[in-house]
């Protein structure tokens, strides 16, 4: 899935990323918006990841969707 397809899917994804990364709050994922690196930040913040980790988790994360 790319970027485009990522943000135009986002509403769609919401639930899945919820799922996903239980930790995050509406909030949290409300301000994503579909924006890849909004929710790299998001992870790193929540999970105290560094940007790569969350980086690649949530990279890895598109790729099965």
């Amino acid at each position: 899935m790319n970027r485009e397809q990522f943000e135009g899917k986002w509403k769609q994804l919401e639930g899945r990323a919820r799922r996903r990364w239980g930790e995050l709050t509406d909030d949290q994922i409300e301000r994503v918006k579909g924006r890849r690196d909004e929710l790299v930040g998001q992870v790193q913040e929540a999970y105290g990841k560094t940007q790569e980790a969350a980086r690649k988790e949530v990279d890895d994360w598109i790729q099965q969707l």
